[in-house]
This record gives C-alpha cells, structure tokens and sequence, in this order.
C-alpha cells in the first residue's frame, strides 16, 4: 500500500511556472498544478512509504529552485 500527500508550495513571485514543471517532472508527483492563494503551486505525490515521500520532498521538491516553503499532507483513510 503506498503513501499520497498533497504538498503546498510556496515560491519567489513570479516562479509559479516553471516550479510546477519542475516538480511533474519528479518521480512520485502524480500532479501538479498552479493555484491562486496563499499557495502557488499543489502537488499530489504517492510513495511506497512515509520516509521515502518524505526524501521526495525534502531532497527533491524543496531544493527546486524558487520553493520558499512546503507543507505536506498525507492523505488518511478514515
């Protein structure tokens, strides 16, 4: 059973764009889309496990060039 998140990103005014090509271009993003609000880009992402989603964020989409910040969500089964 794998792991989903939606991750919300924050970037540099203007970095929108190419941040969201970016990260669909990661492997595990299964999405990714620009947004209007506090956030400027969301991604749904899917791991095998919690501490490879979280590697995928952290070594990955938080180093993309323009991130400022990022907040994960996994996905729960209630």
């Amino acid at each position: 059973m794998s792991v989903e998140a939606f991750v919300l990103i924050q970037t540099d005014v203007g970095r929108a764009a190419s941040v969201t090509s970016t990260i669909r271009a990661l492997a595990g993003v299964v999405e990714a889309h620009d947004v209007t609000g506090p956030y400027d880009v969301i991604a749904k992402a899917s791991a095998e496990t919690i501490d490879q989603l979280g590697r995928l964020v952290v070594n990955e989409m938080q180093t993309i060039e323009g991130v400022t910040r990022t907040v994960t969500c996994p996905v729960v089964n209630l």
